[in-house]
């Protein structure tokens, strides 16, 4: 995985005026759905891990896996170690070959993110000088999860422009995942807050060069998330909408088909179903047919 380079990846993203799909797995089955949807679209993406998927799928088998795809397919596919919350967590991500990593510090005072996400950048730089850094800043709300009751978006949980232009001239960061009214998971009314567009506007002319990532895609309304992209955001994470189709597709399956016990079989149409998100999402952020 050492010959992917993320960077020149989101780098064509952000001239090209499209998003990369980030799309968080911790089975075999949903890895094979989003790679067989990109390779069709002939489409870039990233494969997330947050840190108990990892523990589930296994960190070295989830980086061979996806070697493999890479071989397969001939796709520039970025593994992203999703929300490490210390540096033994990168330590572990980045020896054992992933291609990205995500450190966040953003539940941790200002000055102490800082310390942690620079030394983050420095131990992943020294392993792979193409490894690609993301830092997080700002109070993002939620989990990858359905929440039955509305979650409020305060002013204050917003990244702080002046704020984030200090976190990446001190840490080194390639990327920032920035909160602009943005959640982790999806409301009960399927639709998410909007967001605060302006605070992006502010963010991407103080910091032109940086990535910016927009967590929480899931549920975000459609038209914010095509004037995100336009504002600068070049990686767009998906998860909350992938484990809906995949749970719901083989609850349905389990419940039409009461006896059927090949494993192949029933879990054919939660592959089905993920694939169809990820083309739905791919079309949206506009990386279809970026593959040469």
């Amino acid at each position: 995985m050492s010959s992917i380079k993320p960077i020149i990846e989101l780098k064509k993203a952000q001239q090209g005026q499209y998003a990369i799909g980030q799309f968080n797995i911790s089975t075999d089955e949903q890895l094979k759905a989003i790679v067989e949807a990109c390779n069709e679209l002939k489409s870039p993406l990233i494969i997330g891990t947050s840190e108990s998927e990892r523990k589930f799928i296994g960190v070295n088998q989830v980086v061979a896996l996806v070697d493999s795809w890479i071989k397969d397919t001939g796709l520039p596919i970025i593994l992203n170690a999703d929300h490490c919350k210390t540096f033994e967590s990168i330590k572990e991500v980045v020896d054992a070959g992933y291609s990205a990593v995500h450190i966040d510090g953003s539940k941790l005072d200002f000055k102490e993110n800082i310390e942690l996400t620079k030394k983050v950048v420095d131990y992943a730089k020294s392993v792979n000088p193409d490894i690609l850094v993301e830092g997080e800043l700002g109070y993002l709300r939620g989990g990858s999860d359905i929440h039955k009751e509305n979650i409020e978006i305060k002013e204050e949980d917003l990244t702080n422009v002046d704020q984030a232009k200090e976190f990446v001239e001190k840490t080194g960061i390639d990327s920032l995942a920035v909160v602009i009214g943005n959640m982790h998971g999806i409301q009960s009314s399927m639709k998410n807050p909007p967001l605060f567009l302006n605070r992006l506007q502010e963010i991407q002319k103080a910091m032109p060069g940086v990535f910016l990532v927009l967590h929480g895609g899931s549920g975000t309304p459609v038209d914010d998330i095509k004037k995100a992209i336009k504002l600068g955001v070049n990686k767009i994470n998906i998860n909350t909408e992938l484990r809906m189709a995949y749970t719901d597709a083989l609850e349905k399956e389990i419940k039409d088909n009461p006896d059927e016990i090949k494993p192949y079989n029933v879990l054919a149409p939660s592959i089905d179903q993920t694939k169809k998100v990820v083309k739905e999402k791919i079309k949206l952020f506009g990386s279809e047919n970026r593959i040469l």
